[in-house]
């Protein structure tokens, strides 16, 4: 493992245990063992490993989408859904402590608001990644045309969400099975709203 990685390691932990205000570059080089100049050897900003630990050391969300991008017309829509659901759902299980503390403070928030502006990312570039992939297949004619599917992205990773608060709320995961039965059951239920009329 490289000085990199070690990095990543040590700001995972630190944003999940103490947030997003007290894990700044000084106390994530000293976790992770280096100085802070060895950091700023890898990442420009607090901003980037915020974006690096989503990407690299939280489940695929931003994998999964672009795999969903390249499975237009393949398999089902609703397999497609259920694949995409059930990997939201262990990204806001396992990033929901770390995607909350950005709102411990106003400044940071705002400060990693436009950061994110300047990069072109944010949360919702998830949901753009579904509306294109949708629309795609609504082309195609496997979801039905007229159908609402800003509103569906947004309440499919609302859902997505909830799963995350609850989980850090109560403090139990639920196990993978549950968590499978609850993809399959909220796609279904998504894609009865897309589906094309028969």
């Amino acid at each position: 493992m490289g000085t990199r990685d070690e990095i990543l390691d040590a700001a995972a932990d630190l944003l999940r245990t103490q947030g997003y205000a007290k894990a700044t570059t000084k106390a994530i080089a000293q976790s992770a063992g280096y100085s802070e100049a060895a950091l700023y050897k890898h990442f420009e900003d607090k901003s980037t490993i915020l974006l690096a630990v989503i990407s690299e050391r939280l489940p695929e969300l931003g994998g999964t989408l672009q795999a969903l991008a390249t499975s237009v017309g393949s398999s089902t829509v609703r397999a497609n859904l259920t694949r995409l659901i059930r990997t939201g759902f262990d990204f806001f299980i396992e990033g929901f402590p770390i995607l909350v503390s950005l709102f411990s403070s106003q400044s940071l928030l705002t400060t990693h608001r436009e950061r994110m502006g300047e990069l072109d990312a944010g949360p919702h570039k998830a949901e753009e990644g579904l509306v294109r992939y949708l629309r795609a297949e609504q082309r195609i004619g496997r979801v039905r045309r007229g159908a609402d599917l800003e509103a569906a992205a947004t309440l499919v990773f609302g859902a997505c969400f909830q799963q995350g608060f609850t989980a850090s709320f109560t403090g139990q995961r639920p196990t993978s099975a549950q968590l499978d039965a609850q993809a399959a059951r909220l796609a279904k239920t998504m894609y009865e709203a897309l589906r094309p009329a028969t």
